[in-house]
């Protein structure tokens, strides 16, 4: 018997500043503008999407898998090697990613011109369809004074082997 349950993830990071080379991430895709600050690439949202993909299959979050600060597993690691890797640990616990839906929240960049292409690389990461929004906050808040940017995720994994179990085991 499996049974399909949901996880929700969030995530957010500070922009950084004007002196700092970092590229910006989002969705795995370099974007033009400052980086986010973090200990790896900043990518707010494959950080939130492996926060709701854990949480789906009860297994903890993004801390739990990879650690947390710069001494951590995820440090200096891209988003793509993370989301890869979060699959696998997926895989391995009988869990199978079947659908994700994340928003992010932020002023820059302008999602709209590469939200299919976001889709498509989280997508083929993740083996199931990624759907992909954005929205401002009207100016209010760290993301809309431009501190920061944020990203909130929800995903839905299918838990093979699950007969009613709540600790993330199989059977």
């Amino acid at each position: 018997m499996s049974a399909i349950r949901n996880g929700l993830g969030f995530d957010a990071h500070r922009f950084a500043g004007g002196g700092d080379p970092r590229p910006l991430y989002l969705a795995t895709l370099v974007w033009e503008g400052s980086g986010i600050e973090g200990d790896s690439d900043g990518d707010v949202v494959v950080h939130a999407l492996i926060d709701a993909l854990l949480a789906a299959a009860h297994l903890g979050d993004i801390g739990t898998l990879f650690g947390v600060g710069p001494a951590s597993q995820g440090a200096g690691m891209h988003g793509a090697d993370m989301l890869e890797r979060t699959v696998r640990h997926l895989g391995e616990h009988g869990c199978t990613p079947m659908s994700a839906s994340i928003a992010i929240i932020g002023n820059r960049p302008k999602i709209g011109q590469r939200r299919r292409e976001a889709e498509d690389a989280l997508s083929a990461i993740c083996g199931c369809q990624v759907s992909l929004t954005a929205t401002t906050t009207d100016g209010m808040g760290f993301t809309g004074h431009g501190e920061g940017i944020a990203a909130m995720a929800t995903a839905l994994v299918e838990v093979a082997g699950c007969d009613g179990c709540h600790d993330g085991t199989t059977a």
